[in-house]
């Protein structure tokens, strides 16, 4: 009797270390893995299907096979061989290239890095560089959450820039438990100038920061208003929302910077009024010293005729009036808060 013969397992297709994430969508949301030279022979189905591709610092061939599997422009691959490209959003033709800023934070550091997005009528291409954690958690949101999937690579882009965002919030609230130990610092009794050091650190990172987020806002105001058929109506709403985290990352980060500015002035103000605190102390204590030695000055001079020279008691006389003019200018010093 013959037997039948068994189906061949699926086997995942090989690709680049580089390569972090390479599939193919349907329309119903049903993720199926791909090779990079099996990208054309998806697209070339008009079946509603994309593809998403994830990459961390590719090598040049990697982008240039990808180029010609997606048709990208070669303007836009330029800019993604590089990276320190300014925040951005650009269009050529039916396909748009985003350049953002992420941040990470690492060893109780900021690590700053970039992300470059391909979009297109059916697919999406992100290439990470520096610091950045990955973006599984988007496609694993995204293939949780089909009923966003079905709207394509708007969807996909959407979970991206919402994840990025998410990233920012922690690394916010790190900033202001920073700032709030900093504060504990500047109102010290004793002066440290490591605090100095910390504040400006801080306030280095923080710039950076804003300088990432403040971008995004523009980025996101235009993907909101954006009409070329890439991010549908319903997606474009969940970019809003997106911008809206936006904003208030970038007005935290904002009232953060003037925070820190203050309490830069603030301890530079306490150092001064400390050191005029010791200037008035040294001060008092010379005024307190003047006047003896004024005094001893005036009978250390070997003159015969000087008040009081030859009397019994003129020794004791002149200790006490040397002790009564130091016990006056001792109260008037404390009255005055001298010392």
């Amino acid at each position: 009797m013959r037997r039948m013969s068994q189906p061949a397992p699926h086997v995942a297709p090989t690709v680049p270390q580089c390569v972090v994430n390479c599939a193919a969508y349907t329309r119903d949301g049903q993720r199926r893995d791909i090779s990079l030279e099996q990208i054309s022979d998806v697209l070339a189905v008009d079946d509603g299907s994309f593809v998403w591709v994830g990459l961390y610092e590719p090598a040049e061939a990697i982008l240039d096979v990808l180029q010609e599997e997606f048709g990208l422009h070669d303007l836009a691959v330029e800019d993604a061989h590089n990276a320190h490209q300014r925040p951005k959003i650009e269009a050529y033709g039916n396909s748009l290239f985003i350049a953002i800023h992420t941040a990470q934070s690492v060893d109780s550091h900021i690590r700053f890095g970039e992300t470059h997005l391909f979009v297109g009528p059916r697919y999406l291409v992100t290439v990470r560089h520096g610091a950045s954690t990955s973006y599984a958690p988007a496609r694993a949101r995204m293939e949780r959450e089909t009923e966003l999937l079905t709207h394509g690579p708007g969807a996909a882009l959407y979970a991206v820039l919402d994840l990025v965002m998410d990233n920012f919030m922690p690394i916010v609230d790190e900033f202001n438990h920073a700032l709030n130990a900093l504060e504990q610092d500047v109102f010290a009794e004793e002066f440290r100038k490591d605090t100095v050091r910390k504040l400006y650190d801080l306030k280095r990172e923080l710039t950076r920061l804003r300088m990432a987020v403040t971008p995004l806002q523009d980025i996101l105001g235009q993907l909101t208003r954006l009409r070329t058929g890439l991010i549908d109506d319903e997606i474009q709403l969940y970019m809003r929302d997106v911008l809206d985290h936006a904003v208030r990352i970038n007005e935290a980060t904002d009232t953060l910077r003037e925070m820190l500015t203050a309490a830069v002035s603030v301890n530079l103000s306490l150092v001064t009024v400390r050191q005029g605190e010791v200037v008035k102390r040294l001060g008092a204590w010379a005024a307190l010293l003047a006047a003896p030695t004024l005094i001893a000055s005036w009978y250390g001079m070997n003159f015969t005729h000087m008040p009081e020279l030859a009397g019994r008691w003129s020794y004791w006389t002149l200790i006490g009036a040397v002790a009564l003019v130091c016990a006056v200018l001792y109260r008037m010093f404390k009255r005055a808060r001298w010392l």
